[in-house]
């Protein structure tokens, strides 16, 4: 997307009587991100920083997530001198949503999609599979080897639930019921547990 922009007054040349000389314009071909940070824990702070280019002053970039069916800001920052930006938020509460990062220079803009802003809680769950594949499971399913989800005493079959372990992450649906022994909250399938090098039963960390 090709964005023109009037650069703003700081940084326009100026006559020798002092006034402002007609704006020049840009165009922004990049938004650029160097640095995200969107997989947190409750209460800790995201950060995502980037710069747009061509470097221009003075644009309004907006951290953004996506919120039913429209786009929500969560926080913005001013472009500096070289074109960068800094935007930051602190959720309180486990949350999961698609997030981007737009600039806007007055009615025009550009974006750029940053993947999924994941707020976590911690949770202890365990892992199952031999035993049980071929069963049906509790959402009307057939339990196999490489069957991806979870096991849950409540939450509506078909819920996607975002896990995190090892720094490895992944999200699945509620696909079976349980487990109904011990404080465990998940149980995930085999499949599961592998691609997150989950073992045994422990603390996870999970939102959705």
């Amino acid at each position: 997307m090709t964005l023109t922009v009037a650069v703003p007054a700081t940084a326009q040349e100026t006559n020798p009587k002092g006034t402002a000389a007609s704006p020049p314009t840009a165009s922004i071909a990049k938004v650029g991100v160097g640095k995200r940070k969107i997989d947190v824990r409750a209460g800790r702070r995201a950060v995502v920083r980037g710069t747009v280019l061509p470097r221009i002053a003075g644009l309004v970039a907006h951290l953004q997530i996506r919120d039913g069916d429209r786009w929500r800001t969560i926080d913005r920052d001013r472009t500096g001198s070289q074109g960068r930006y800094r935007l930051r938020d602190k959720r309180r509460h486990p949350m999961s949503a698609r997030a981007r990062v737009l600039v806007r220079a007055g009615g025009d803009r550009a974006m750029r999609r940053i993947g999924r802003l994941n707020v976590y809680r911690e949770a202890v769950a365990s892992w199952y599979g031999p035993g049980f594949y071929g069963r049906r499971t509790g959402c009307g399913g057939t339990l196999g080897y490489s069957q991806l989800g979870v096991a849950h005493k409540t939450l509506p079959c078909g819920t996607k639930v975002t896990l995190r372990h090892n720094g490895r992450r992944v999200r699945v649906p509620v696909i079976d019921r349980g487990p109904y022994s011990g404080a465990r909250e998940y149980d995930l399938t085999a499949a599961t547990a592998r691609k997150l090098g989950f073992r045994g039963h422990g603390g996870i960390l999970t939102t959705r």
